[in-house]
């Protein structure tokens, strides 16, 4: 046994700890082995990034749930890797050359990459080992970056195969274009930001009758010059007459006709809807439906181009000013009105996103989609929480559309298309092709400038870690994965697609069970900011509380809520629960001398004993199911009661006369230090590194770590529940005379009488450790009444009990009448006041469910309160008689 220091200083120890977890090899799954498999893929963090709380709270979830996986015999192995993060990466060197006055392109493609390369690998250590902080028990064997030479090969793969399975295509269609990045983006990576802005009713005239108009409105103006037409409901009588008519667009003067289509919301606006297909997906799906031409007026850049005769230069702002300028002076501007609507903004630079007609690689989802849905819907992979997610899930599924997956950088994969130079012919190959351009019988090929959307190399994470495309052993034992974890924000960004890729190159799901864990926030729920200065680094946190803290909170509050609402104070809480661990250990271990190791568990006898090891097996049983369905939080919830409420405020307290007795002390010390340690296994998987060290000072220690201790399960044959009920009595009784001196003032030691049939031999038996506790001076016990006067007794009622409190000698009665008629006037008047609210018709009709709501509990909590205090002077008037 080892000894420990008298403060919890996790400073000491968790680097250490961790360096020997990792020197021994404790991290690594065996390729071919007779233990049942469970592997884990990390979503690779971007390799330029740093440890944020995010990270924090996946790496904590899937530790756990990892831990304890190996503990219960599991052949485990968690793939770690970093992800190239294309556009986030690129953007971070390029902010790098800015600095120094230059553009990637004054480095030219070729540089920049080795440019990147040394970014790379700078950044990388930092990740990784902020990864290992978090005491992460990751198989650094294994690590992949999703750009390196396996990784890159597997890509090529996966995109040959699916441009020769028709899956593939290029095609120009309607993206959403970052003038910023200079890229296309997913659709994913567009967040849609309430703003306010403002709507321009314009007039179009009737082509031949200038007495005739439609008035349309708009929130972006200058692109009137894209119209091709303008819609109307069918069934809007308004507009009957202009069935069939043309308009005159303003500036371009084009004729564009007046079509019908049930899409247009007869309610918003005019009715009049501009259809601009080149600027706006739902014009775009309008126009193709009815056959019309497509005009771009705002070019990559985010200026006006060619087709904006007089405005062409201008950036859309400019040209937006120019024309509502002209609008206004020609007479055809009837109105602006502040219009409260949503713009949408690139997620990484929060440029203003334009639609546009380009030139992309996409892939068909349709097919790959359908089997995904199949997938969740026939069993074959489980979402947790369950019921939460798997509708939002279908819904996206039913309505997607193909993916552009092409993207205008330079730091990616490399799309493997390669162009004859002599004409326009192309190869889709893994390779730069060999023989001859089959057209026109040129060598001269080079390759598409264009690299693949990060996700699209994302996709592939959990087949490809393990080794795919060769048929490696770790490919074999470790595919499908058993679990994903990740956040619900991503379920399309990442796991719809890996679903997808799965099933169509590896014919089976890529996991089996996918856990979707809540977004952090601050207290107030707001998202985390270096702007709003409400960021709480992880790093930071473990420096001051350390791992098993901050870890200990994030798991606590895992739940399923889709927010987790952080603060310092909530980490610091828990601290005291680490530091309580830490000191109950030390009194464990301080009165473990003389332990007799081989005393078997089966033996005892003393209720008390045999109360914990009940409850330890009850907690263990109750632990596991909620481990199964990674109820985090309960697991959390369920051990700290235990450890500070039962093992902690109870039987340590109980067990100190035991200790001390010579019958019951050999036996009272092998419980206390295994009751312990069982509680520092079921712990580990969420505080590694305190269980560990604490596992080694362990006079019980009964291997070589803790990580590979056997998981506490739960036996049945433990769980006394009657022995549960009388120790429950126990508590209940030392609560209610808690109580009772907390409501009356009492603060000396006085005497109890204790009437019950049931419970009198174990209250005798448990004498000292209950005056102790209670801070009594005697406690009695009696079967009935009979015989006994209890006149100025202060009495509570308790299940199979009824408590008397002689107390006259104790309580000022005067001063205890005017507290209690005090607080009893208070509520009183609040009661009123609730009351009235909640009689008054107006508040009831005006106020929020929510305040309604508010106020009821109130009336709840006030109606009771009052209910008490009025007991209470009751049973003041009864004592003092």
């Amino acid at each position: 046994m080892s000894e420990l220091s008298g403060k919890y200083n996790p400073q000491e120890f968790e680097k250490q700890i961790y360096s020997e977890w990792e020197k021994n090899g404790y991290f690594h799954g065996q390729d071919s082995s007779d233990k049942p498999p469970f592997s884990i893929v990390l979503p690779p963090p971007n390799v330029t990034g740093a440890l944020h709380m995010g990270h924090a709270l996946t790496l904590t979830i899937q530790d756990t749930v990892l831990r304890r996986k190996r503990m219960q015999g599991f052949n485990t192995v968690w793939f770690p890797g970093t992800d190239h993060a294309g556009i986030a990466t690129q953007m971070v060197v390029e902010r790098e050359l800015l600095k120094e006055g230059k553009s990637r392109h004054d480095l030219g493609r070729e540089k920049f990459i080795e440019k990147v390369w040394e970014v790379k690998h700078r950044h990388h250590g930092f990740i990784t080992n902020q990864t290992r902080v978090m005491g992460a028990s990751l198989d650094w064997e294994r690590e992949r970056f999703t750009l390196d030479e396996h990784f890159s090969e597997a890509v090529n793969k996966v995109f040959v195969q699916l441009y020769e399975r028709g899956l593939v295509y290029r095609g120009e269609k309607l993206i959403s274009w970052c003038t910023r990045c200079s890229t296309a983006i997913s659709d994913l990576e567009v967040e849609q930001n309430p703003e306010n802005g403002k709507l321009y009713y314009i007039r179009y005239y009737v082509k031949g009758d200038n007495s005739k108009f439609v008035t349309v409105a708009t929130t972006r103006p200058e692109t009137l010059l894209g119209d091709t037409a303008v819609a109307v409901n069918p069934n809007d009588k308004r507009f009957k007459k202009l069935h069939g008519e043309k308009v005159i667009i303003p500036f371009v003067n084009r004729e564009v006709p007046i079509i019908l289509d049930e899409y247009v919301d007869m309610e918003f606006g005019t009715g009049c809807l501009k259809i601009t297909p080149g600027h706006d997906f739902n014009d775009y799906e309008i126009g193709r439906k009815h056959g019309l031409i497509t005009v771009t007026v705002i070019d990559k850049h985010g200026k006006m181009n060619e087709n904006a005769v007089g405005f062409t230069g201008l950036t859309a702002k400019q040209a937006r000013e120019k024309i509502v300028e002209e609008l206004k002076n020609n007479g055809t501007l009837e109105k602006i009105e502040d219009y409260a609507m949503t713009i949408s903004k690139c997620s990484r630079c929060d440029t203003v996103i334009e639609p546009l007609l380009s030139n992309q690689w996409f892939v068909k989802m349709d097919g790959m989609a359908k089997k995904a849905m199949y997938a969740v819907k026939d069993g074959r992979i489980k979402f947790y929480p369950q019921g939460w997610w798997e509708e939002t899930y279908y819904r996206w599924l039913e309505n997607i559309r193909d993916w552009c997956v092409s993207r205008q950088l330079w730091w990616g994969h490399r799309i493997p298309v390669w162009y004859c130079k002599d004409c326009s012919h192309f190869e889709v190959m893994e390779h730069k092709p060999k023989k001859p351009c089959a057209r026109c019988g040129s060598s001269n090929y080079y390759q598409e400038n264009d690299v693949l959307d990060t996700w699209f190399s994302a996709a592939l994470w959990p087949f490809v870690a393990p080794g795919w495309p060769k048929d490696t052993a770790t490919l074999k034992t470790f595919y499908p994965n058993s679990l994903m974890e990740t956040g619900f924000d991503i379920i399309f960004f990442w796991v719809a697609r890996m679903i997808m890729f799965g099933l169509e190159f590896m014919d089976e799901v890529p996991f089996k069970e996918v856990l979707y864990h809540a977004m952090i926030r601050d207290e107030k729920g707001q998202k985390m900011s270096k702007t709003k200065g409400n960021v709480i680094d992880p790093l930071v946190v473990t420096e001051k509380y350390g791992v098993d803290t901050l870890r200990f909170t994030l798991a606590s509050m895992a739940g399923r809520a889709r927010d987790i609402k952080l603060s310092e104070n909530s980490i610091q809480g828990y601290s005291y629960f680490m530091n309580k661990i830490w000191q109950a250990s030390k009194f464990v271990y301080t009165n473990a001398q003389g332990l007799d190791p081989e005393f078997n568990i089966k033996d005892i006898k003393y209720p008390l004993n045999k109360w914990i090891v009940s409850r330890l097996n009850s907690t263990a049983l109750a632990v596991n199911k909620k481990f199964e369905v990674y109820e985090l939080n309960d697991v959390s919830e369920t051990l700290y009661k235990f450890f500070w409420h039962e093992f902690c405020d109870w039987y340590i307290e109980l067990s100190k006369p035991m200790l001390n007795d010579e019958k019951a002390s050999a036996e009272t010390k092998y419980v206390l230090c295994y009751v312990q340690r069982e509680f520092l296994k079921l712990l580990h998987p969420i505080a590694p590194f305190v269980t560990e060290k604490l596992y080694e000072a362990s006079p019980l220690k009964d291997g070589k770590t803790i990580m590979l201790a056997k998981y506490p399960e739960g036996d049945e044959k433990f769980v006394a529940k009657e022995v549960e009920g009388s120790f429950g009595f126990i508590q209940e009784l030392v609560s209610s005379i808690r109580n009772i001196k907390t409501i009356y003032g009492i603060n000396a030691k006085n005497d109890v009488v204790v009437v019950s049939k049931k419970h009198s031999k174990l209250i005798d038996e448990l004498k000292g450790p209950i005056t102790k506790l209670a801070t009594l001076r005697d406690i009695s016990t009696a079967d009935d009444l009979k015989g006994i006067d209890l006149a100025g007794s202060l009495k509570s009622v308790i299940p199979d009990a009824e408590i008397y409190m002689p107390a006259k000698e104790f309580i000022d009665f005067d001063k205890e009448f005017a507290r209690f008629n005090k607080k009893l006037e208070e509520v009183s008047k609040d009661l009123n006041i609730v009351n009235n609210k909640l009689s008054n018709k107006g508040f009831l009709d005006k106020a929020s469910a929510e305040v309604i709501e508010k106020e009821k509990r109130k009336l709840e909590e006030f109606t009771k309160l009052s209910t008490e205090l009025k007991s209470a002077i009751t049973m003041l008037e009864t004592c003092r008689k």
